[in-house]
């Protein structure tokens, strides 16, 4: 590049004009065939969609790919509103990997190759709901506009915003008001779940139903040495250690779990309070306990405090094997890596669960978008770093006093669930994801005492997925019947 060309850009840059110009929408007419025969015309559409402040300053435009039934009666339709987490992620994963009208076929544990064979989704939302899927900015083809401040929407509370303006921008352009609303997020997505869902509500549109998979709402377990992080690893270390035979041979998984689950409740959560006054006889008691249930020997979780790191069982259980496991889906193995590569920042960001998909489900998400006729920008950001490390983590929840940079959006979800107490919530859990335990959501929600009336417009179901549950044709297969279930609980008081 010439001397002029980094002037004529920079000269560009600092006049804060758009370097190409908005991509047009395109759509194009599909159907969808079951796995009974059962069809469903519908058109997917993708678009560029202008997301404003109350004064008319344009934040950006949101890339959103919708799926939409063609019938011609809409009144009970279903809207839903789907997106992955990071932050920093777009929602290329949740579309062609589980709810979109086509998914890339999965292969149990094995790691897809790079041209993804594709299918109909027979677990698609489409008979239920139409679909659309959307990128938060700095993602996917979501692009910030020229001059407006990147730090305004990347943040707990900005990205709720900005996601909360681009739905009520897609309802007032498709005319879907009075529609049926969900919203479906994963992982960051559930914490976006919460806010949108009270900001919506604050905005006078009420949400019928929201769906939490692999859900994170308390942030404090991320911080170092945070008790209920070891409490939450450790039913996904024994599900880990039963799937690999290192403990509990022969038990059903879900029993071995729910074994680990309940030695968390009644005996490791009181015993790490104490921390080193807990007697040297009752910490050999609960080594030996913690042992038999996640296959670490005694003596090396006694030397640990009973505090198991996810990167240290990683590197461990496998070891005499030579492999490590996922983290998203502890399921999934790879080599280990020698010393000369062992990093501690480095090895937790590698997870053979994420490589074993992600090239597939770009691959295959980017022809899909080719074949509906849309030409985006130079590059689809699936994972932008960039946001991610730029992440504004203050927050105030409804309730309490200050911004905290640890959330915690349960005050969020609960606020929303009392002003709205005809909706509903569904929270997804999976025994082998590591990225969010299901034990955590479970703790989460138990310290907010809601009323009976409250919890039962909440149901939890857990399956055998790691975090993606959409890498798992056994999971998938028995979440749908309850996803089914759960928007047609809409017709009911």
């Amino acid at each position: 590049m010439t001397d002029e060309t980094n002037a004529a850009s920079s000269a560009k840059e600092d006049k804060k004009e758009p370097l190409e110009p908005v991509p047009a929408t395109a759509a194009k007419d599909y159907v969808w065939t079951g796995p009974d025969g059962a069809t469903i015309n519908y058109t997917a559409t993708a678009e560029m969609v202008p997301v404003r402040e109350d004064d008319g300053t344009l934040i950006g435009h949101m890339f959103m790919l919708s799926q939409v039934s063609d019938a011609s009666d809409k009144s009970d339709r279903p809207v839903t509103f789907c997106w992955n987490g990071g932050p920093g992620g777009a929602s290329y994963m949740v579309n062609i990997g589980g709810m979109g009208a086509v998914r890339v076929k999965t292969d149990g544990m094995a790691h897809l190759t790079g041209v993804g064979e594709v299918e109909d989704n027979p677990d698609t939302l489409l008979p239920s709901s139409d679909l659309v899927f959307i990128d938060a900015f700095g993602t996917g083809y979501s692009h910030i506009a020229p001059g407006f401040d990147a730090k305004k929407v990347w943040g707990v509370d900005g990205d709720g915003d900005a996601f909360t303006r681009g739905i009520i921008a897609w309802l007032t352009e498709h005319k879907r008001f009075n529609s049926p609303i969900y919203l479906y997020g994963e992982s960051y997505g559930t914490m976006r779940n919460a806010v949108v869902y009270r900001l919506l509500g604050e905005h006078g549109i009420g949400v019928t139903g929201v769906v939490e998979q692999s859900t994170i709402l308390d942030y404090a377990p991320t911080l170092s040495g945070n008790d209920a992080y070891y409490m939450g690893m450790v039913p996904v270390y024994a599900a880990t250690a039963n799937y690999f035979g290192k403990a509990g041979k022969g038990v059903d998984q879900y029993e071995w779990y729910n074994k680990a689950f309940d030695f968390v409740n009644s005996t490791l959560a009181g015993a790490l309070v104490l921390g080193d006054e807990l007697p040297a006889d009752r910490m050999d008691e609960i080594a030996g306990q913690m042992s038999e249930l996640i296959g670490l020997p005694k003596d090396f979780i006694k030397a640990k405090g009973l505090r198991i790191e996810l990167d240290t069982f990683r590197k461990t259980l496998l070891a005499d094997e030579g492999k490590t496991t996922g983290r998203y889906d502890t399921r999934f193995t790879t080599f280990g890596y020698p010393d000369v590569q062992g990093d501690n920042e480095f090895f937790a960001g590698e997870d053979p669960s994420y490589d074993a998909i992600n090239a597939a489900y770009l691959d295959v998400y980017m022809k899909m978008l080719g074949d509906i006729g849309f030409k985006g920008y130079a590059n689809y950001e699936g994972l932008s770093m960039k946001v991610n490390e730029s992440w504004n983590w203050n927050h105030q929840a409804p309730g309490t006093m200050g911004s905290p940079q640890t959330p915690n959006v349960a005050f969020d979800i609960a606020t929303a669930l009392r002003r709205n107490p005809t909706s509903r919530i569904l929270f997804f859990g999976g025994i082998h994801d590591a990225a969010t335990p299901y034990w955590n959501v479970r703790h989460d929600m138990g310290k907010l005492f809601l009323p009976q009336a409250l919890k039962d417009r909440i149901e939890y179901h857990v399956h055998s997925n790691g975090h993606m549950l959409y890498c798992d044709q056994v999971a998938l297969e028995a979440a749908g019947p309850e996803l089914k279930a759960f928007y047609e609980k809409r017709h009911e008081q």
